[in-house]
């Protein structure tokens, strides 16, 4: 899955649009719920080596929300690494490039929009 195709599904299954709140790296691009303007994906370009990756340059990734177990298991599958610049422990990095099963993705943002979304009140 690359950057555009993510892009496109998200503004298809969500009804929602890219939000670039930062001037200094204009090609972030983060989705929010329309209710409670909670991020549930944060797509951006990092260097290769940010995420390990012995080879240089630059690649795209998708930070999404997950638990722990979830997250434990998709490190374990290829294109997937700890979450850059976020949580390690409640987030997760997908690389665009194809090394990330697509389906998985998909999963995973599911995942992450039901974590971010509002939820009742506690009483």
């Amino acid at each position: 899955m690359t950057r555009a195709e993510l892009e496109k599904y998200i503004g298809e299954t969500y009804n929602t649009d890219p939000d670039y709140p930062w001037e200094d790296t204009p090609q972030a691009a983060v989705f929010r719920h329309r209710s409670n303007r909670k991020w549930f994906a944060l797509i951006m370009t990092v260097g290769r080596d940010r995420l390990g990756l012995p080879e240089g340059g630059s690649i795209d990734i998708v930070n999404l929300k997950c638990g722990p177990i979830m997250l434990g298991s998709m490190l374990m599958e290829p294109g997937f690494f700890p979450a850059y610049h976020m949580s390690k422990a409640h987030w997760i990095s997908a690389a665009l490039d194809g090394s990330a099963e697509g389906e998985r993705i998909k999963l995973l943002l599911d995942v992450s929009y039901e974590m971010t979304e509002r939820k009742g009140r506690k009483k």
